[in-house]
C-alpha cells in the first residue's frame, strides 16, 4: 500500500472549525496520493455514549492534494469541490465540529482513504454503508488527529450552565 501523509493546519482547532465559530470543515493537505477518489471519516474516539462517535464522513471527492476548508452540510456538493456527504452520529449531513463542555479536551481522529473507484453510495448514507462500499477499494491510508480544548468563559462558570453539545447546520 502507497503511504498517504496526511495534514491539517493546525494541531488544535482554531474557533472557525468548532461550534464556537463558523463549525467549518478544515482544509486537510494530502501527499502522495495516487487514487482515482478520496474518502474521509473523522472520529471522536472518547465520546462517552459509545466507542467511536462518527462527526463527518464524505466520500468521492477528487484526488486533489488539498480539501479545501468549508465544505457545505449537503448530501451532494459541488464547490468548493464535487463530493457526496453521509450522515453522521449527530443525525446531521456534514461537518461537525468538536464542541466540548467548558474547560474539557476532546480529540477527533482525521482518516483519509484514497481509492481506486468512485463510490455507489447514495448522499446520506452511515459510517457503516461507507466501510462496505469502500471494501475491497483502499488502496492508501492516512491520518491525522487534531484536539479541541474549549475554554471556560467567566460569564459560564455558574453551576447549571448549559452548552450546546450539537451545533446547528
Amino acid at each position: 500500500m502507497v503511504p498517504l501523509v496526511i495534514s491539517l493546519d493546525f494541531l488544535e482547532f482554531p474557533p472557525t472549525h468548532t461550534c464556537d465559530g463558523e463549525n467549518l470543515s478544515p482544509r486537510i493537505l494530502l501527499k502522495g496520493l495516487e487514487a482515482t477518489s478520496v474518502a474521509v471519516m473523522v472520529f471522536n474516539p472518547f465520546e462517552k455514549s459509545c466507542c467511536s462517535f462518527t462527526p463527518w464522513i464524505c466520500w468521492n471527492l477528487p484526488p486533489l492534494p488539498i480539501i479545501p476548508a468549508g465544505i457545505p452540510c449537503k448530501g451532494t456538493v459541488t464547490v468548493p469541490v464535487p463530493a457526496v456527504q453521509g450522515i453522521t452520529d449527530y443525525g446531521t449531513i456534514g461537518y461537525t465540529g468538536p464542541c466540548p463542555p467548558p474547560g474539557e479536551m476532546i480529540r477527533y481522529q482525521f482518516k483519509v482513504y484514497g481509492l481506486d473507484a468512485m463510490l455507489n453510495l447514495p448522499p446520506g448514507s452511515d459510517k457503516h454503508a461507507l466501510v462496505a462500499a469502500m471494501k475491497g477499494h483502499v488502496l492508501q491510508f492516512g491520518e491525522t488527529v487534531a484536539i479541541c480544548l474549549r475554554k471556560v468563559h467567566p460569564e459560564h462558570k455558574e453551576p447549571g450552565s448549559t452548552y450546546n453539545k450539537h451545533p446547528a447546520h
